[in-house]
């Protein structure tokens, strides 16, 4: 429990900008906000490493 959990912030950000188009934009606008942010989620996850590995995105017990 060292590490700031980061991921659970970005989806709480995101969750509230969802939140927020979708009471003051309805549907179209909902659905703008969540295609922008997958766009901008992928931009960064390359920005990042140069390389986009969604295993590493879903958790696995072993």
């Amino acid at each position: 429990m060292n590490q700031f959990p980061i991921w659970s912030v970005a989806g709480l950000t995101v969750g509230i900008a969802l939140g927020f188009a979708a009471a003051f934009g309805g549907l179209g606008a909902f659905l703008l906000v969540l295609v922008l942010g997958a766009v901008g989620f992928l931009i960064g996850r390359i920005a990042e490493g140069g390389e986009i590995d969604v295993s590493r995105l879903s958790t696995r017990r072993r």
